[in-house]
Formats: C-alpha cells, sequence, structure tokens
C-alpha cells in the first residue's frame, strides 16, 4: 500500500471541513479521520485552526468541533519551520501556510489559489483545491 498523500490545509479547508460535512472539505476531513491522508501542521497552523474556529463559531457549536479538532491534530505530523521564505504571498497571514508546506514538501489544500500564485511560480509550491484533491485521489 502506498503512503498516504502529505498534505497541508489551509485553515479555509479545515473550517469547512469541520462545519461542513456534505462539502468536499468535508470528505477531506473524513480522509484526515481515516488517516488516508498525512496532514502536515506546524505550531502556527495548528493555533490558527483553533482560533479560527474558536472566534467564528458558537460557544456551543466549538465545543462540539474542539475536541474533533483535538483528535485530529494529534494524528498530524508536527513541521518544523526551519526556513522561510517571507514574504511569499500578497496575504502576509499566507506567509506560515506557506513555509509549513515547502518545509514538509507537501502539497498545500486551499480554496484560495489565487494568494499562493506567487509562490507557485516562484518557489514551485503546488497547491491544490480540495475539489481537484478529491479528483485526484479518486482517479
Amino acid at each position: 500500500m502506498d503512503a498516504p498523500l502529505r498534505v497541508v490545509l489551509d485553515t479555509n479547508v479545515v473550517f469547512e471541513g469541520l462545519t461542513n460535512q456534505a462539502s468536499a472539505c468535508g470528505l477531506i476531513a473524513d480522509l484526515w479521520r481515516a488517516k488516508l491522508l498525512r496532514v502536515c501542521v506546524s505550531d502556527t497552523i495548528a493555533y490558527e485552526y483553533a482560533d479560527v474556529l474558536s472566534r467564528k463559531l458558537s460557544d456551543q457549536r466549538w465545543s462540539e468541533i474542539r475536541l474533533v479538532l483535538q483528535a485530529l491534530l494529534k494524528e498530524a505530523e508536527l513541521v518544523d519551520v526551519y526556513f522561510s521564505w517571507r514574504p511569499a504571498s500578497p496575504d502576509p497571514g499566507d506567509d506560515h501556510v506557506i513555509d509549513c508546506a515547502m518545509n514538509a514538501n507537501a502539497l498545500l489544500v486551499t480554496s484560495n489559489i489565487r494568494d499562493f500564485k506567487t509562490a507557485q511560480q516562484v518557489l514551485g509550491l503546488q497547491t491544490i483545491t480540495p475539489v481537484k484533491l478529491l479528483e485526484y485521489l479518486t482517479d
């Protein structure tokens, strides 16, 4: 059996995946739970996941989702960011995602490809949308 595909999930993918199970991102979250994807995270990304979810969800919904996120993060591969390529995005908030993906030599899954175009062109960052990832995995 092949090793699971190594990916970094942008926060928009994790948010949708944990809040909308009927979406492509929800299927990606299911693949993560089933250990069919090797999700790579840095400390900064793990913190961002929790921060965004806790701010955007009601307290009750966050208390439910928090346990799921914690379980998923226990299965994730922690990536030490030894080298930074900053600035590599028009949105400085995306630079830590680029750093994680580049240091992990992993595919970046995001719903916002536009903000990663420069990193794709200059650094060779590999990016894919959630729908395209599912198409790739089912081919």
